[in-house]
């Protein structure tokens, strides 16, 4: 199974920019449908975006126009480039395959993502 590392939050103000990376341990070129969620305390966890193998993107409403995810499967990587961050942004943001049964209910410890006003 491959496993998946997600690096790259921090703290920063309104309106900058951030970007997230998604590192695999093993190969993604067999990886079809790749995707970035994010929790919030006393929230939901909440499917952010998505990559299939072909490029084709889907957003949440909220980050359309803002958000960018990308993969580049020679370097076992999927990133999420973040732009004008607002605080509702703040959150944990966690990296998957959506594609694999077997990972339901399976998280690693994301990367805390915190955007001030």
């Amino acid at each position: 199974q491959v496993q998946l590392v997600e690096s790259g939050g921090g703290l920063v103000q309104a309106g900058g920019s951030l970007r997230l990376a998604c590192t695999a341990s093993g190969s993604l070129f067999r990886v079809n449908v790749m995707g970035w969620y994010r929790q919030a305390p006393g929230k939901q966890r909440e499917l952010v975006a998505t990559i299939s193998s072909g490029g084709s993107t889907n957003y949440v409403d909220s980050v359309k126009g803002r958000f960018t995810i990308s993969r580049d499967n020679a370097k076992n990587t999927m990133y999420l480039h973040m732009n004008n961050l607002k605080p509702e942004d703040t959150g944990v943001y966690y990296c998957t395959i959506l594609s694999d049964p077997s990972r339901f209910g399976s998280w690693g410890q994301g990367t805390q993502v915190t955007v001030s006003s």
